[in-house]
């Protein structure tokens, strides 16, 4: 009965979520102020119904819902969501509001797909430790961090690209500037390196502790480490000047493809990430 439940919130949730989506189209189109608040109003009825879904996950198994791939997947849509309602309210970029929860329900539409292979991690509950919870959860964030980045690239490069044919439209005021875009995207990688680094560390002390077989070169492992690397070289090059700020917003949209790469392939290939 319980999974019958959660199954029909899972459904009621993604039926609203393209609702709401719908609605964000209308408003990207026409500017219509009734359609903008009618998707504000449903993506915070999906984001309390997703919230409802984890409280109920937390109930039934006794632990935060982070430690299969599905479950990391749910709680960085929420993220998303998350991170698109703070925007709404305190920025006022529509814009990336949009395209946040474009981004985001796309991953609940695999996470959905995915529902009903999920399954408890091979590892056993007697290793899942407060120090594998902050590992994963701190994993999601960085995630997140990138995905604004993203966002806040695609954002700079139309910008870019309605200025340069100066081509106005009556969304262009809801638009960012150039330089909103360029420091959105900053602030989201000076974010999401350290907390990445932070997971990096703490996922291998893990290891070490709870792991009798593994090793640094798994694939998850070095592929986490070179997102770090990635985005740091893109930081730098742009400091340098050696990246304009046309290519800077090129060189992020490139670096989140890598994010999911990691996000997925990184998992099905590694020796001991059977969570994430």
């Amino acid at each position: 009965m319980a999974d019958i439940t959660m199954a029909r919130l899972q459904e009621l949730t993604v039926i609203l979520y393209a609702v709401g989506l719908v609605f964000y189209f209308i408003d990207y189109l026409n500017k219509d102020k009734v359609a903008h608040r009618s998707a504000f109003w449903i993506v915070m009825a999906v984001y309390v119904l997703q919230s409802a879904y984890i409280v109920l996950t937390i109930i039934e198994t006794k632990r935060f819902p982070v430690l299969s791939l599905v479950e990391g997947i749910y709680f960085y849509v929420w993220l998303l969501i998350a991170l698109s309602i703070i925007l709404h309210l305190f920025y006022k970029v529509g814009h990336a509001v949009f395209f946040l929860n474009v981004l985001a329900f796309t991953f609940m539409t695999i996470h959905t797909f995915a529902y009903d292979q999920q399954h408890q991690s091979p590892i056993g509950e007697a290793l899942i430790s407060e120090l594998l919870f902050i590992h994963i959860t701190f994993a999601i964030l960085s995630y997140a961090a990138f995905a604004m980045s993203f966002v806040f690239a695609i954002l700079y490069l139309l910008v870019y690209k309605i200025l340069k044919k100066k081509k106005w439209s009556k969304q262009f005021n809801r638009l960012p500037s150039l330089h909103q875009a360029i420091i959105g995207m900053k602030v989201s990688i000076y974010t999401g390196i350290p907390i990445l680094l932070v997971s990096l560390i703490l996922g291998v002390r893990w290891a070490w502790i709870a792991l009798d077989d593994w090793t640094i070169f798994d694939m998850k492992i070095l592929g986490s480490f070179f997102l770090i690397a990635v985005y740091g070289m893109v930081l730098y090059f742009n400091r340098s000047g050696r990246l304009t700020s046309n290519d800077f917003a090129w060189a992020n949209i490139i670096a989140f493809l890598f994010v999911i790469v990691n996000f997925f392939l990184g998992s099905k290939l590694s020796q001991f990430h059977f969570w994430m």
